[in-house]
């Protein structure tokens, strides 16, 4: 019966090996025309979102709406950044890993900035 019971997790767990090796990354080459080419992508989303906290119709907004609106503008440049990597052939769950995490930063930067304006607002630091 033990052994039995060993197979099956064996072969259970040689299946999900089997899975998990098709959304890894091996070590695929990217030139430095590509790095460079993400690292402008990179850059102009973040150039996207600080130009566009500039505006000032999200200063009368709550941050929080602000914060979504801004991203929600600057996605179409971040979907360039996306071509680019699978073009590249870098497997999708990847690219979109580092997307979602290069989205995210930029989001908490964007909302803590936002935040900070509104406080000197407030604060009567800063004009309206």
């Amino acid at each position: 019966m033990k052994i039995i019971l060993y197979l099956a997790f064996l072969l259970t767990s040689i299946s999900v090996l089997a899975e998990d090796a098709k959304n890894e990354w091996h070590n695929t080459d990217l030139t430095d025309a590509t790095i460079a080419i993400i690292q402008q992508a990179s850059y102009q989303y973040k150039k996207c979102a600080s130009d566009e906290m500039q505006k000032n119709v999200y200063h009368n907004q709550d941050t929080r709406h602000a914060t979504d609106a801004i991203m929600k503008e600057c996605e179409p440049v971040l979907a360039k950044m996306r071509d680019v990597y699978l073009a590249q052939k870098v497997p999708g769950v990847i690219a979109d890993r580092h997307l979602k995490q290069l989205r995210l930063q930029t989001t908490r930067s964007v909302l803590q900035t936002m935040m900070f304006a509104e406080a000197a607002r407030k604060s009567g630091q800063q004009p309206q």
